[in-house]
């Protein structure tokens, strides 16, 4: 609730403002005031504030360093490819433009303290400065002291300085091996329903009541938050199907208190987009003309001309496609390069007339699989956890079928679910010639 901001040296309608802009985060807003003190005093050296995605951690402690007017200096870690951008952004932000002309070409952190100590000198500090780390678990991959340094930077500049560190992994993985100072640790838990259907229900349509869409995030929230608790995700699902909605409405079929006319409306086109939680595969724009062209059965994610794969799991469809869909005898033929000699009378069997797309995809072994890959991908992959685990993927976003019982003695056995289209599409990003690989296009 809006009032419930306490903390003496900043005004009383700037806390009340900051409350409105921060709902469903009183006591992590409240915490954090309470360890930045007064303005003039001297705060913790540094902060580490860790919690999932969309969380409200970066939204925070922004609107709060802002709205009070507090001196503060924010770096995205993964904008900064060099340490030299990094200095650059702190002092820049914290004294100036001039002020990063002082550092040196390639500077180290030595030179980047030695700069902050000469410019505290010119303008001594009247109240506590922050440096926001965002994405901080990059720290760890820059210089070994990096990380430590920044902790305790309070110390090494001799200057009235916190650094916050936001990370969406916990202090126990992110702590240095080689020991450092120990941050203060804030964390901020998820959104629960309630609090997910408070603050979405403030993006409320001008068109319409307040109450009618609340009742649309609560439908929403209602298919939704068992596979989803990401904000920002839930809020975009809202603002693509909020048309579809009201379209009843605009037409005049029914009015606003006939709530169970419009879930039945939007109940179908709600399945639908379940599909594309978190992957993203396709645009807004693209998914709403997908809605206005499709009048059928919802559709798997193999009808879709492109999804976003890593580069192994590309090729690893690609082998599980010429699996599922080659005779195992023509492996021999087709992958490898010293087979010798192949009679054509062996290799293509006049009794065979009937194609092996029209007959569908045929259980392989793991094994089987696993050699086509290594026979296709160009460059050499060790046998590793990291593409099993791709398999798995695979499995789970239903491009690949399992088949069998999970306890059976022998290895597992998988077929292939994608379309012809689709593998040529996948097969077209990595440059792939597929037809020339495929037992029924000879």
């Amino acid at each position: 609730m809006a009032g419930q901001l306490l903390q003496p040296g900043y005004e009383e309608n700037k806390l009340q403002r900051v409350s409105k802009l921060l709902p469903c985060r009183d006591v992590q807003s409240s915490m954090l005031l309470a360890l930045m003190g007064e303005p003039e005093q001297y705060s913790y050296p540094s902060i580490f504030i860790y919690g999932h995605r969309a969380t409200g951690k970066s939204h925070v402690i922004h609107t709060l360093l802002k709205e009070l007017d507090i001196p503060y200096a924010t770096v995205t870690c993964v904008e900064c490819v060099s340490l030299g951008l990094l200095f650059e952004q702190v002092l820049f932000s914290l004294f100036g433009p001039d002020s990063a002309t002082l550092l040196s070409r390639s500077p180290s952190l030595s030179d980047f303290v030695r700069v902050y100590k000469q410019l505290c000198v010119q303008n001594p500090a009247k109240q506590t400065k922050y440096i926001v780390l965002d994405r901080a678990e990059l720290l760890r991959d820059m210089d070994a002291n990096l990380l430590p340094a920044f902790l305790r930077l309070q110390e090494l500049v001799e200057d009235n300085v916190t650094v916050i560190l936001l990370s969406e992994i916990v202090w126990d993985k992110f702590r240095p091996n080689t020991g450092c100072f120990e941050p203060l640790l804030l964390h901020f838990p998820d959104y629960s329903k309630d609090e997910l259907q408070q603050i979405l229900s403030e993006d409320s349509h001008p068109s319409y009541s307040t109450e009618l869409y609340s009742a649309f995030i609560n439908i929403l929230l209602g298919v939704f938050y068992s596979v989803c608790r990401d904000l920002r995700e839930l809020r975009h699902l809202a603002a693509l199907n909020f048309a579809k909605f009201v379209e009843p409405l605009e037409s005049g079929k029914v009015n606003e208190s006939e709530t169970h006319k419009l879930w039945r409306n939007i109940e179908p086109h709600l399945k639908k987009a379940m599909q594309t939680v978190y992957l993203r595969e396709v645009s807004s724009v693209q998914w709403e003309q997908q809605m206005e062209k499709e009048a059928g059965a919802v559709r798997g994610l193999s009808a879709h001309g492109h999804v976003e794969l890593p580069y192994y799991s590309k090729f690893l469809l690609i082998a599980a496609y010429l699996a599922s869909y080659n005779p195992a005898r023509t492996d021999r033929r087709f992958f490898l390069k010293h087979h010798g000699k192949i009679k054509k009378t062996n290799f293509l069997k006049k009794h065979e007339k009937t194609s092996n797309h029209l007959l569908g995809p045929k259980p392989f072994a793991l094994d089987r699989l696993l050699a086509i890959f290594y026979s296709v991908v160009d460059s050499r992959v060790a046998p590793s956890a990291s593409v099993f685990s791709q398999i798995s993927s695979l499995v789970t976003l239903q491009l690949l079928s399992q088949v069998g019982h999970n306890d059976q003695l022998d290895a597992p056995k998988y077929k292939c679910a994608v379309s012809l289209d689709f593998i040529l599409a996948i097969s077209r990003t990595v440059s792939f010639d597929i037809v020339k690989y495929l037992y029924d296009f000879l």
